[in-house]
């Protein structure tokens, strides 16, 4: 079974799966939305599509660890996947995720448009493999 990685944000949710054995992550899509419950219901689609048997939110601590609003954002969006899917949901720390998503492009050449297109998905594929690595 594999494991389904999200980085939340205001208006995107980046999403990456692991392969069958849960050892590689990589990036499946960005969820774009208006209404939350929209976003939900296309996560379930992709737990089902992928047979996925736990999620892992990104969860935005603050520098010295605090939880801020981003983080307890986070944090309720677990909870409302947690009753949605029926499935196991973590929330890890990925302070700096996005930051080395935008880098890693960077330094790939990608342009502008590109990394705007891209970033969410790299940093849910980044929030997994700090997950994978952690087991």
């Amino acid at each position: 079974m594999r494991i389904l990685g999200l980085d939340p944000g205001e208006k995107r949710i980046g999403v990456a799966v692991t392969d069958p054995l849960g050892l590689t992550a990589q990036g499946i899509s960005v969820i774009s939305y208006d209404r939350l419950e929209n976003a939900l219901n296309e996560i379930e689609e992709i737990c089902r599509r992928y047979e996925v048997s736990e999620v892992v939110v990104g969860n935005p601590l603050n520098m010295n660890g605090s939880r801020g609003p981003a983080s307890k954002k986070a944090e309720k969006f677990a909870e409302k996947l947690r009753r949605k899917l029926k499935l196991p949901v973590f929330l890890i720390d990925e302070r700096l995720t996005t930051a080395g998503a935008e880098r890693t492009m960077i330094a790939g050449g990608a342009s502008r448009r590109k990394r705007r297109e891209t970033r969410d998905k790299l940093a849910a594929v980044l929030i997994l493999d700090l997950y994978i690595s952690s087991r």
